[in-house]
């Protein structure tokens, strides 16, 4: 989700886009370790937008190789509890964060608000902070992620047209994702998916404790209002936002 997109992180005064990817800066997740489960949401059609994002070329998670190698620290350590890591999203190009303001301003498409947005009204997006013209992902460090068990549970496909769920129901009445319950569903627009909410239960508290203990201990740092997002707190690019596509 775009609630990050100046809040994730300290944005430097000398903020820059950049459209080339910086030579052997970026690297593939799956190759830093292969063993972290990719469902990458904004490369299909189960999103907010209900489509594929523009600039998503391939369903890859890339980051700063400095990202990637923490990440895997991360997944080291779960992998002892038969847990792990799995990515929703990763770098961002600032042309899908472009993409994400085009979609807010066109108040027609409300194709996905049943699952994603079901209390918030579309023209309170930009006042409400959840679609910026900024975000974190862009400056490659930035991923939203949850935990699996493991072995990894099969999840069922999302298929279009399907009836859409309210992402702050219950596990067993929303999308049924394959995660460990974390009180809502990914991308959630509701004060619900603030990661130090816990009105969803002492289950779902564990478990965002969990993911947000883990993550700062090998050196992230969460954004409040998502309990899914983390951003790497010495990230090599702290102004630049890159918009080379994802391929």
């Amino acid at each position: 989700m775009v609630l990050a997109a100046l809040a994730s992180g300290c944005v430097s005064t000398g903020i820059k886009t950049q459209a080339t990817r910086p030579d052997g800066r970026f690297v593939s997740m799956a190759e830093i370790d292969s063993t972290v489960i990719l469902d990458m949401r904004y490369y299909g059609n189960h999103n907010f937008l209900g489509r594929r994002v523009k600039g998503y070329g391939a369903p890859k998670c890339l980051l700063t190789r400095e990202a990637a190698k923490a990440l895997a620290a991360v997944q080291a350590e779960l992998l002892q509890y038969d847990l792990g890591l799995k990515i929703y999203d990763c770098y961002r190009p600032q042309r899908a964060v472009d993409d994400f303001v085009e979609w807010a301003k066109d108040i027609s498409d409300t194709k996905m608000k049943a699952e994603f947005y079901p209390r918030v009204d579309k023209t309170n997006l930009f006042k409400d902070g959840y679609i910026a013209a900024r975000s974190g992902h862009s400056r490659g460090s930035t991923m939203d992620l949850t935990i699996v068990p493991l072995p990894v549970p099969k999840q069922p496909l999302y298929q279009e047209g399907q009836p859409l769920e309210a992402c702050y129901l219950p596990y067993e009445k929303r999308f049924q994702d394959n995660s460990l319950d974390m009180g809502t569903g990914f991308d959630c627009f509701d004060p619900l998916a603030h990661t130090a909410n816990f009105e969803t239960g002492p289950v779902q508290e564990r478990n965002r404790l969990l993911l947000k203990s883990m993550m700062e201990k090998n050196g992230f740092k969460n954004l409040p209002e998502e309990w899914w997002h983390f951003t790497l707190v010495n990230e090599p690019f702290p102004g630049t936002y890159f918009d080379f596509d994802i391929e």
